[in-house]
């Protein structure tokens, strides 16, 4: 048996660290401005928005505390690494978008029971969503782009918290445009709608962080078989796993080796194999267990063709 590790890169780690702390003095932005905004408007719309962007305030500390941890070394008590706290944040993000969902609906079913009528000051209301609905834009796909750039399922998650935010400071936007032009009810409306694109949007979240932490396979094992066995030496494979995301992926796997091979030419091999699994499919870490011929079971064994690359 053989094993090869790659430990994170620790750059990978500080620029998700960096990334997080623009997006959070950007929520703290936009706190700011639709606070006084809300306050000065009489808006609760205005105001509800400025809730919203406080969550993300909240979100964006959680996923800075998560990725600090998720970047140590492997210890003993995590010895499979800690990449993981990064899916377990953006489970946290669900939560936060369920308490943006809530009080959204919430307001809106509340603003309809008494009809919809409002006084606010739509002009300045108006003016900060619609620059706060300019940065919000710019800050989640920088984020995004930065996600995906660095596969981090904390930023993207992050990421799509904030597009969220954005689809809430558009439905305050129209809904206050709409309420000047007559229509009191229409933002609390367009608040329902938005409610439904944040859960879809939480759905997505859930879609991508849950296989990371039930350890759902990560990549086919046919795949994994395919490289083992165009290895010169090898003459099957079994009993392959894989687990992880994209860029801290696990395998491991048995490969079958002809019998009379010597230990020393059965361990380059079994480096060859691990080499080739690391580099195909950008796992961190490969183990490779080899079985003589003999002693692999009798579906396995052998694959026609195969003998005569053994050395």
């Amino acid at each position: 048996m053989s094993t090869a590790a790659h430990t994170p890169g620790p750059e990978r780690a500080r620029e998700v660290r960096r990334v997080l702390n623009v997006v959070l003095g950007v929520s703290l932005v936009l706190v700011a401005g639709k606070t006084a905004a809300g306050v000065a408007s009489g808006s609760l719309a205005v105001l509800g928005g400025a809730f919203d962007s406080g969550l993300d305030v909240m979100t964006t500390l959680v996923a800075i505390v998560l990725a600090r941890v998720a970047a140590q070394e492997p210890d003993e008590l995590h010895p499979y690494g800690h990449e993981k706290f990064e899916a377990l944040g953006a489970l946290a993000m669900v939560a936060f978008l369920s308490i943006s969902v809530f009080e959204l609906v919430r307001t809106a079913i509340e603003r309809l029971r008494h009809g919809g009528e409002e006084r606010v000051d739509t002009w300045l209301g108006a003016a900060v969503m619609g620059a706060s609905l300019v940065v919000g834009v710019a800050a989640s796909e920088y984020e995004r782009r930065k996600g995906r750039r660095l596969g981090s399922e904390l930023l993207l998650a992050d990421a799509a918290h904030l597009r969220a935010d954005v689809f809430v400071t558009l439905a305050v936007l129209v809904g206050l445009i709409l309420v000047r032009f007559g229509w009191h009810g229409a933002d609390a409306w367009t608040a329902l709608v938005v409610a439904v694109l944040i859960l879809r949007t939480g759905w997505e979240i859930l879609r991508a962080a849950v296989p990371v932490l039930v350890d759902e396979r990560a990549v086919e094992p046919a795949e994994i078989l395919r490289i083992a066995r165009g290895t010169h030496g090898v003459e099957s494979a079994y009993d392959v796993r894989s687990r992880g995301r994209q860029g801290a992926r696990f395998a491991e796997l048995t490969i079958v080796v002809p019998s009379e091979m010597g230990l020393e030419d059965a361990h380059e091999v079994s480096d060859a194999v691990e080499q080739a699994v690391r580099e195909r499919l950008g796992a961190r870490h490969v183990v490779v267990h080899v079985e003589p011929r003999s002693a692999a079971p009798a579906e396995v064994a052998e694959v026609p063709g195969r003998a005569e690359e053994a050395p």
